[in-house]
């Protein structure tokens, strides 16, 4: 018998077109894998049991009557960033738990029009702070390849939930590397979409100018399917582009004959583990074999990404974050007098890492400190830009690791803020100069864990990207393999 969860989201799309299954079936067939194996990896927050069940034989009756949408049926999981209408969205924070909007995020939104359904809320690093997924207020996720091990974060959940057969696909965000890193270390495919690509209306905020909403699946295509639905200029989100949006699935046909690849030496120096480099550079020289030119490129600002990615992103975050104070956004802990109810409601609300970065971000605003801190960090993020513009103009794409090497061990980095920040050194840069980047397997170490590889492309112009991702897994079988929580 098939299981049809072991599937790429486009795959079940078809099987559901050809009446190979149903909707329901698929969508009970997931929640079984919830129930199974969810206690151990931790990956949703919230599973939307009846209501799931509920759309799908909505979309089931749309498929009898002829009504065909692009993901007609398809079980999707959500970050829970993601305002979604009816269902709980908590960021993962004892700050919103018991919250539930009355709207759903534009991205959500358009995913519901387009036939999907909703199985659910997925696990993250709260307010998408992490790498690692150990700062929830609702427990760490476990990597499925190995459950002593992290899944990367802040979309952790997600990519879990995509590797280990939770969900069809998923929505993520991506502020410095929050799909990827967990596309990485699951051994799944993300896209993290040109700043201005997606709405972010109904995000609830990290980093305003660096955030992002990613698309998760197992496969190129898959997170093909997925952007091209939900991208697109949005008037209810001022820094959405409008632009058109190509045909990203006709774009998965081009093949790489007459591309050029760069490869920028700066992303694979010192701390680059010896395993992560080789398998990238093996994938580089397998698409040098289908007729792409391979080209080395300089991008001289790459060493200072990490220390201006963190003063912007905690700086934001210090803003973003100060709604939350029980009165105006949160659950209050009223102790009378102003300051005190502030004091223990943000206190209790907030975990260790949310408020370090809130008092990093502060520092970094206050009187004094603004121009030296912040500003500086603003001007090196424009010349982290004029980066990716030369490099544009040499080479059509960049490939890189996305991160410096495999999954580590839970607890192995969470007591060293600045060992934990370096997994996303790698990653950065993408958000910093709002450039799109994919992210998706290419090896796996002696250990048995699974390593990714990011090709960056032009702000806009993800469809370069995801040609030179199709034709490495045309010729590849690494996207195929299944994690061991599943053998």
């Amino acid at each position: 018998m098939t299981d049809f969860t072991a599937l790429s989201l486009s795959e079940q799309l078809a099987a559901l077109n050809d009446g190979l299954i149903t909707s329901v079936a698929l969508t009970q067939a997931y929640l079984d894998n919830i129930q199974r194996l969810n206690p151990t990896l931790n990956s949703y927050i919230t599973v939307t049991q009846e209501d799931a069940l509920i759309q799908a034989a909505a979309a089931d009756n749309d498929r009898i009557h002829g009504r065909i949408a692009p993901l007609l049926g398809l079980p999707l999981g959500i970050k829970d960033v993601l305002s979604t209408k009816g269902i709980e969205t908590t960021c993962a924070s004892n700050i919103l738990r018991g919250y539930v909007p009355v709207f759903d995020a534009t991205a959500v939104a358009r995913l519901k029009a387009a036939g999907a359904l909703i199985l659910g809320k997925l696990n993250m690093d709260e307010f998408a702070m992490g790498s690692s997924n150990e700062n929830s207020a609702f427990g760490l996720c476990r990597n499925p390849w190995d459950i002593d091990r992290v899944p990367g974060g802040s979309s952790g959940g997600s990519g879990v939930a995509v590797a280990a057969g939770l969900c069809a696909g998923a929505l993520g965000t991506d502020t410095g590397g929050s799909v990827r890193l967990p596309a990485s270390y699951c051994g799944i495919t993300a896209m993290k979409p040109s700043y201005g690509r997606v709405s972010r209306w109904g995000l609830i905020a990290y980093g305003s100018s660096l955030d992002s909403i990613g698309t998760m699946g197992r496969t190129v295509e898959d997170t093909a399917r997925l952007l091209q639905v939900i991208a697109g200029h949005d008037p209810k989100d001022s820094t959405s582009m409008p632009l058109d949006v190509p045909n990203y699935l006709e774009a998965l046909e081009g093949g790489v004959k007459g591309l050029k690849i760069g490869v920028p030496e700066e992303y694979f120096g010192e701390g680059i583990a010896a395993e992560t480099a080789h398998a990238v550079r093996t994938a580089i020289a397998a698409l040098e074999q289908q007729g792409a030119t391979v080209h080395p490129v300089k991008m001289p600002m790459t060493e200072y990404c990490l220390p201006a990615y963190y003063l912007i992103a905690t700086s934001e975050a210090s803003s973003n974050l100060a709604r939350y104070d029980g009165i105006r956004f949160g659950n209050l802990q009223d102790q009378g007098e102003m300051w005190d109810t502030y004091r223990v409601t943000r206190g209790e609300g907030f975990g260790d890492e949310v408020k370090l970065r809130i008092m990093l971000g502060t520092y970094a605003l206050s009187a004094g400190y603004y121009d030296a801190y912040y500003g500086k960090a603003q001007a090196v993020r424009t010349l982290i830009k004029r980066d990716f513009d030369n490099a544009f103009e040499q080479v059509d794409v960049l490939i890189t690791p996305v991160a410096p090497d495999v999954a580590f061990k839970i607890g192995e980095n969470i007591s060293d803020p600045l060992q934990m920040y370096l997994a996303d050194v790698l990653s950065v840069s993408a958000n910093l100069a709002g450039v799109a980047a994919l992210a998706l397997p290419c090896g796996f170490s002696s250990s048995g864990l699974p390593i990714g590889m990011q090709i960056f492309s032009k702000a806009f112009n993800e469809s370069a990207a995801f040609r030179v991702g199709a034709a490495y897994q045309a010729i590849t079988d690494w996207h195929t393999q299944r994690p061991t929580v599943l053998l």
